[in-house]
């Protein structure tokens, strides 16, 4: 299945490391020019580089913190100068704070929604009335199984996900009638930088080996496949999906 998304334009947050960068790799190897953002221009400017090996003048990198309304409307702006507009929004930006809900403070609660829930929707609304009058659009809201599946020790992550989920269904039914598809990719363990730093001292391969343990597929994630089903989605291939919330953790969150 050859997968295209040619002339379309994408804003990915979160996008200069991880799965952020794996799709923005991936959005431009099918022919879409895309609008990387991240807070830090050092890892920006290098995963510019990585998506410019595989398709010169596909990239544009935005320093933005879209925890902020301030942040996301520069990132907005900035995207749409340089690309034109937007057809594909992929709301990545995000980690995986997490405690014992008694020891979670208001301060910490308030910043994970920021980050993961207000910045999804406050890119979504500047995105979504172009997509609208266009007649075609997607929306992409990166969150992982805790939305589905909470665990204990899982807040403030949990709920902010749990919420990304909602918004995400809610949004589909409402932008249908106007073509624009809205999906959730629901993450479990990948080989990515925030694994590796979780990590800490021990050898990547002999923690990979360890978390793999926990997955029924046997084996921890690579941030390419992650990439693919998004790149699926984001396509005219996908195009009777909406308000699906898929799982993408090799069968982790239902495992006994």
């Amino acid at each position: 299945m050859d997968v295209r998304l040619d002339g379309k334009r994408a804003l990915i947050t979160g996008a200069s490391q991880g799965l952020g960068l794996a799709m923005s790799i991936r959005f431009a190897e099918a022919g879409a020019r895309v609008a990387m953002v991240a807070r830090r221009p050092e890892p920006l400017a290098e995963a510019k580089a990585a998506v410019e090996a595989v398709a010169q003048g596909a990239a544009v990198t935005i320093s933005a913190d879209v925890s902020t309304a301030a942040g996301v409307a520069l990132a907005f702006n900035e995207a749409k100068a340089a690309l034109g507009g937007i057809d594909i929004l992929v709301n990545n930006a995000g980690g995986a704070k997490t405690g014992v809900f008694e020891t979670v403070t208001d301060e910490v609660w308030q910043a994970d929604l920021d980050l993961k829930l207000f910045a999804a929707i406050r890119m979504t609304r500047l995105c979504a009335p172009e997509m609208k009058a266009r007649k075609w659009g997607r929306v992409i809201n990166v969150l992982n199984s805790f939305a589905k599946t909470p665990a204990a020790r899982s807040s403030p992550t949990s709920v902010s996900r749990a919420a990304g989920l909602a918004l995400t269904k809610v949004m589909a039914s409402e932008f249908a009638p106007d073509g624009v598809l809205v999906n959730a990719l629901l993450t479990g363990t990948f080989k990515t930088e925030q694994m590796r730093r979780a990590l800490g001292s021990r050898p990547p391969e002999e923690g990979w080996a360890a978390l793999a343990t926990r997955i029924p597929l046997g084996r921890v994630g690579e941030p390419e496949e992650f990439a693919n089903l998004a790149c699926f989605l984001a396509s005219d291939l996908a195009s009777f999906i909406t308000g699906a919330g898929i799982n993408t953790d090799g069968g982790q969150a239902y495992a006994p």
